[in-house]
């Protein structure tokens, strides 16, 4: 049984509006004055330690009470980027090894970042974004549903998080300098597949004639070039779930997103920077070569570099220098004052994707499960889905980490085409449970509104990355008597939610259950940062890129 996500909490009748929302919001990026082009850009990448609480914490993602975190796979990390124009807006964009963002989350660093720099940023140019890993502390998010299983608030998840996200945007800002942003993207077909195909042929034919592939396939990558030192970092966009370590795994890992990041980070500090063209795989080894594309100095260097320095973060001391410890096992022959590669594999559109790509299967014989119920004899809990490394999800982890890792490395060193333009952002937030959505088809029309979130019975089923307890299937619209009366134990549906939310049979009322308080949200932020040609479009269950309007 998984948490949902923004593309699990059944409002797919408002996409419609929320098409209309984004729509007004890029019209209003398109009216303001940031057209030109050749502007140049102040950039700045950090990096900082959330691993949290590395024992008897459970873990965020499959709803399992039973997985309690009890030691380290690897560490997990935030990760940053600030773009600013020399005179003008400010946009941070922070990707974290985690389930997902939290709103609690962001109202803390914000608290924390107005302390120190005053409204150079806020709630609406600071976007922070998971990379859905099932592997990681739970326990830091406001709504009841999401920390249900690990009984409660856990401060010390929530800390290390907030302090985290704080430190590594405080590292990108210490290490503003002039630079340039290059964007490129490619098709990786081998990092997921459709874990509801039969779900998906529901789609009418019409609109899958227009894809050629049941999940996305493509990865969008930025590469932060510094003026002085070369590229400093890279961060991409592609979609698949963090589930490739199971619903029984006990140790904290950022999975294969994680691991990407990891290999992407270590493959670019072990190799000599500059002095080769391109990246070539030979029996499983890295050639360490690289791209030309390092821009010659702006006119203006010394001018924004004077004004980049300027921007100093007291109190404290800036946390960019490394310490003599890291400098001699990991960069020994790198200069003091050079900024640490950062290297950052982000959540996109994952919905149905999984990186578990070989099928599902029972446990019990071997056989395929059911393709429409994901059942095997009728039971959920049985089919499990396998990753590439299958039986072992260690090596599953990295097969996919590194299949997203050498994309990666093929688009750095292969982006050449630079993001010029203004910088700017828009932010609202959208009240899901009260939209007015139009439909037509064929001519007919009609107005409907959403109402409040509810999981139906196909939710405790979970998937086959992560398939629940009991006699619950996916693909249920009926439901089961038990099973209601121990939901009206807790809380009866109105016949007003019943019907809106028909023909999904309702398990739990989330949206209207507001004791001990909330648990689960009505209202969403939408976030869009805009850099120069790029619109990033932030949502809570991941994050969702345009290369150009």
């Amino acid at each position: 049984m998984e948490f949902p996500s923004f593309d699990h909490l059944n409002v797919w009748r408002a996409c419609a509006n929320v098409r209309v929302w984004i729509l007004f919001l890029l019209l209003l990026l398109l009216k303001s004055d940031i057209a030109c082009s050749g502007s140049d850009y102040l950039v700045g990448l950090g990096s900082y330690d959330i691993t949290g609480p590395a024992a008897d914490v459970n873990m965020m993602g499959y709803a399992n009470t039973g997985q309690i975190a009890s030691g380290i796979h690897f560490r997990l990390r935030a990760r940053a980027f600030i773009v600013a124009e020399p005179n003008g807006n400010w946009v941070v964009f922070v990707n974290l090894d985690a389930c997902m963002a939290s709103q609690i989350v962001k109202i803390k660093v914000i608290e924390r970042l107005k302390a120190r720099y005053g409204d150079l940023y806020t709630e609406e140019n600071v976007a922070i974004s998971g990379i859905h890993t099932h592997a990681g502390p739970g326990g830091y998010l406001q709504y009841v549903v999401y920390i249900v299983t690990s009984l409660g608030f856990v401060h010390q998840s929530f800390d290390v998080i907030v302090n985290g996200i704080e430190k590594c945007i405080i590292q990108a800002h210490e290490n503003l300098r002039p630079g340039s942003i290059f964007i490129n993207k490619g098709e990786l077909l081998d990092g997921g597949v459709n874990r509801s195909p039969s779900a998906y042929l529901n789609n009418p034919a019409t609109e899958r004639r227009k894809y050629k592939y049941n999940v996305d396939t493509e990865m969008t990558l930025l590469k932060f070039v510094d003026d002085e030192w070369g590229p400093v970092g890279s961060f991409n966009w592609f979609p698949t779930h963090g589930t490739s370590m199971s619903r029984t795994n006990s140790l904290i890992s950022g999975d294969n997103k994680g691991a990407a990041a990891r290999f992407m980070e270590d493959w670019f500090e072990q190799k000599d920077y500059g002095k080769t063209d391109s990246v070539v795989f030979e029996d499983d080894v890295l050639l360490r070569r690289i791209s030309n594309i390092i821009p010659s100095r702006h006119d203006n260097h010394h001018e924004l570099l004077e004004l980049a320095t300027s921007f100093q973060s007291p109190p404290g001391r800036p946390v960019s220098k490394t310490s003599s410890v890291a400098k001699r096992v990991r960069s020994a022959h790198r200069k003091v004052d050079k900024p640490r590669f950062v290297s950052a594999f982000c959540q996109s559109n994952c919905g149905d994707v999984s990186p578990n790509v070989l099928g599902a299967f029972c446990i019990d014989t071997g056989l395929p499960c059911d393709f429409n119920h994901s059942t095997c004899g009728g039971k959920n809990e049985l089919c499990y889905s396998r990753g590439p490394g299958y039986p072992d999800e260690f090596e599953s982890t990295r097969i996919i980490g590194e299949r997203q890792f050498r994309k990666a490395v093929d688009l750095f060193n292969a982006a050449d085409e630079e993001i010029e333009g203004g910088v700017d952002f828009r932010h609202a937030y959208i009240d899901f449970s009260q939209l007015e959505v139009t439909i037509s088809d064929q001519g007919y029309s009609e107005v409907v509104k959403t109402c409040p979130a509810a999981m139906g019975f196909a939710f405790a089923a979970g998937t086959t990355d992560g398939p629940g307890a009991f006699d619950f299937q996916q693909g249920d619209d009926k439901g089961n008597p038990f099973w209601k009366l121990v939901r009206d134990m807790l809380k009866t549906p109105s016949k007003e939610q019943t019907d809106c939310q028909r023909p999904k049979p309702i398990l739990l009322d989330t949206g209207e259950m507001k004791k001990p308080y909330d648990w689960a949200p009505s209202i969403l932020p939408i976030q869009i940062l805009r850099i120069g040609q790029l619109i990033i479009l932030s949502v809570p269950g991941g994050t969702i890129l345009s290369p150009s309007l």
